[in-house]
């Protein structure tokens, strides 16, 4: 997809602060940070959402969840992060090419939903 904003960075045309780029997969660290840790992890290939997912996407998934572990690790979040994967309109998904975001730091985080 030409226009959209993860793929350029995947091309390289939009810069970003990358902390893992390899094959399959980029992590970069988000723009308006939410945390002392905030990165996203996406798949080089375009997928625009979890709902767009496919049998043939599983290896990419995959990879993307296990560098994410990884890299929260490295980044400070050695007791536990939170993984946020907003999908369509309704989960207030910005842009559409799936991506994971990785949220932690060394205190715990408020409670996300308040019933």
């Amino acid at each position: 997809m030409t226009d959209c904003i993860f793929c350029k960075i995947v091309r390289g045309e939009i810069p970003a602060k990358k902390i893992h780029e390899d094959d399959d997969v980029v992590a970069f660290h988000d723009i308006h940070p939410i945390a002392p840790v905030h990165f996203l992890v996406i798949p080089k290939m375009h997928i625009p959402s979890m709902a767009d997912l496919q049998p043939e996407h599983e290896a990419a998934i995959g990879k993307v969840m296990v560098v994410a572990g990884k890299l929260a690790r490295e980044q400070g979040c050695a007791d536990g992060f939170r993984t946020i994967i907003n999908t369509g309109r309704v989960g207030r998904q910005e842009v559409y090419h799936l991506h994971v975001h990785i949220v932690g730091g060394p205190e715990v985080l408020p409670p996300m939903l308040k019933y």
